[in-house]
């Protein structure tokens, strides 16, 4: 009785599966000829509206299998969330194929959801090791907390002026114009595309106001625009010639996306008409670049290359055997798309064949002069984890312009954004002193580049100047004053991409009074340089380089203690050697002149002293008979202040007759 029972309730439940199975077979199938002709929106509502009639647990495997489809529809059109939600209840259900967790770590990608991703490309690798887009893929989302953390200079606005609620796209400047590609709601046709469920989308354009305002986007004047899609376009250098892409609409056949040409008379753009690539019927062509010489047509198809869609070029002049595939430094097994050529060596394209952020990002390919291109991913925040692509720039030399992108709408609708590399603000600053660290106001300072830049200032009456500099530039600056000495000093300005401030000041020597030395040591006792000098001692061997009309007097001074004869004997020598190492270090020994004081010049305390030591009074002289009246401590301070180096201009006419 059991085993009849068995039996029946077998036979019951495979009719009603069956049954189930034929009745959603024709959807399946109207549902499979939608997606197979690239109507993934309209595909995707039917695909739904199956799943959610499979019900049943005897259909699992239908039911991933539609998940999967789902999922594809989804990812096509750049909803990523929905699509990586479809994977998932795909493999939840037990669909075979671990392409499924490829797409569903891409989608995650796609999403921002950098981690899941990453633990879904390993686990798709263990299966499938040698699958470059996995690994490709993996990579990116490896980068991508980095390349989002150091973010470019660049800055990037939401152009909501020419934004409308629907995807508006694919920027392109014809002079002073702006044109685009637009879904929004006051285009041309009346029905809505099967593959994003938006109207088919028209070309529209914006100029700008006599005030060098953007005005209201409006749509192109002419024939231009039709009821199927038309966008996506470039121009010849002159601005005649329209390239543009169209897509035509058939129940009947697979969609046709082809290039076509369309040209300005008394503003008014005529008729598209196919441009002819290849006799390859089969293939789409699509995303016309024309090079600012006018000599090349880049675009993409999907004709057999690298896989998926690749990057192509055609010279216009010589059509015939000139097709040629822009090779795997550009193009990879995923798709390339969107060219645009900034200068005749300078390709920007979008890709999601190359590490990135996620979804398409935007790359810059330089020209080698070996005939190959160097790609580098423009980085955070041009790219983001959606789609990001179709750049365009108002001149070569200026980095600003507009490109699309879908970042931060689940609809997966794309947006004009705009972006510009600010100026890097380098500027370098600083003061004019004396040797007493007072500051000497109406001091004029140069400053010469190995670029060119050749720029002079006057310091303020606080003695503070300043000049933008360029970055990566080797600078020599000389600050001078009446009364003073001149003085040189050199640098070079970072390449870092980063706005920077330098900060430099100048100590003039004064030509009518003695100028200290710091930092000139002897061993105890003797008159013997120590190595710690050097430095010192090579300025003031530079600053005679920078003034070679003066002569001086190198003197020294000791302290309180000792014989008279001791101490001027010891000054003396000192002050000798001084000199020793200035003409060893190339200065003449006529323009040198040594003089030893012994005790008998004490130094007077000035502004600077004061201020280093507040309790030594501005003014009063350090001799013998005031430092005795001094606590221990002072008393050591004031002999070592007068323990000195000093050097006096005598001359400033030296080997001018």
């Amino acid at each position: 009785m059991v085993r009849i029972q068995q039996i029946i309730i077998s036979i019951i439940i495979c009719v009603t599966v069956s049954f189930l199975s034929s009745c959603s077979s024709v959807k399946l199938s109207v549902a499979d000829a939608q997606m197979k002709r690239g109507e993934y929106f309209d595909a995707a509502k039917t695909y739904k509206k199956l799943y959610n009639k499979l019900k049943s647990k005897e259909m699992r495997q239908l039911r991933a299998e539609v998940a999967f489809k789902m999922g594809e529809c989804y990812r096509h059109i750049g909803q990523d969330a929905s699509a990586a939600t479809d994977y998932r209840n795909a493999l939840r259900y037990g669909y075979p194929d671990s392409i499924a967790v490829l797409y569903m770590a891409q989608s995650q990608h796609g999403e921002g959801k950098y981690q899941p991703a990453i633990e879904n490309y390993r686990e798709y690798l263990k299966y499938n090791p040698d699958d470059r887009q996995a690994a490709v893929g993996l990579a990116g989302a490896l980068k991508s907390a980095e390349i989002k953390k150091n973010k470019t200079r660049y800055v990037v606005k939401n152009a909501r002026l020419f934004n409308s609620r629907r995807s508006d796209f694919a920027p392109m400047f014809n002079g002073d114009l702006l044109y685009f590609t637009t879904t929004n709601e006051k285009v041309k046709g009346t029905t809505r595309s099967e593959i994003t469920g938006l109207k088919r989308s028209d070309i529209w354009m914006v100029r700008k106001n006599e005030h060098d305002r953007w005005q209201t986007p409006e749509p192109v004047e002419g024939e231009l625009n039709t009821e199927w899609d038309e966008g996506i376009v470039s121009f010849s250098p002159d601005g005649s010639t329209m390239y543009l892409t169209r897509a035509v609409r058939s129940n009947s056949s697979d969609s046709g996306v082809e290039i076509c040409v369309s040209r300005r008379s008394d503003a008014q753009w005529s008729a598209p008409e196919k441009f002819e690539i290849t006799a390859d019927t089969l293939s789409s062509y699509a995303h016309p670049a024309v090079s600012p010489s006018g000599e090349y047509l880049y675009f993409t198809s999907d004709m057999p290359g690298y896989g998926g869609k690749d990057l192509w070029r055609i010279n216009l002049k010589e059509r015939a055997g000139s097709l040629e595939n822009l090779g795997n430094a550009v193009n990879t097994p995923g798709d390339e798309m969107f060219p645009y050529m900034l200068t005749d060596s300078i390709l920007m394209f979008a890709s999601d064949g190359h590490p990135g952020l996620g979804g398409l990002d935007i790359f810059r390919a330089t020209l080698t002069p070996s005939g190959g291109w160097k790609v580098e991913n423009m980085g955070s925040p041009i790219n983001s984890e959606g789609d990001d692509f179709g750049i365009t720039y108002a001149s070569p030399g200026h980095e600003a312009g507009y490109f699309s992108s879908n970042r931060g709408d689940r609809r997966g609708y794309d947006h004009l954004y705009s972006f510009e590399l600010p100026d890097l603000q380098i500027t370098i600053s600083g003061h004019v002193y004396d040797k007493d660290e007072e500051p000497v106001a109406g001091a004029v300072i140069r400053i010469v580049g190995d670029d060119g830049t050749n720029l002079k200032t006057t310091a303020r009456n606080d003695g503070f100047f300043s000049f933008p500099l360029n970055a990566g530039v080797k600078y020599a600056m000389m600050a001078g004053a009446k009364g003073f000495l001149n003085a040189r000093q050199e640098f070079t300005s970072d390449t870092a991409e980063q706005d920077a401030d330098y900060s430099i000041d100048f100590f003039l020597a004064s030509i009518t009074k003695p100028n200290i030395v710091d930092n000139i040591f002897y061993d105890f006792d003797k008159a013997t340089l120590r190595p710690e000098s050097e430095k010192a001692l090579d300025e003031i061997a530079q600053m005679l380089r920078d003034n070679p009309n003066i002569t001086v007097e190198m003197a020294s001074h000791t302290d309180r203690h000792g014989s008279d004869e001791y101490n001027i004997n010891l000054s003396l020598r000192r002050a000798k050697s001084v000199v020793d190492y200035l003409i060893n270090a190339g200065i003449p020994a006529e323009r040198l002149q040594a003089q030893g004081y012994g005790e008998s010049r004490p130094k007077k305390v000035t502004k600077r002293i004061a201020r280093e030591h507040p309790e030594l009074p501005e003014g009063q002289l350090l001799d013998e008979e005031y430092i005795m009246t001094l606590p221990e401590e002072l008393q050591e301070i004031a002999d070592q202040i007068n323990r000195r180096t000093e050097f006096q201009v005598l001359s400033i006419n030296y080997n001018m007759f």
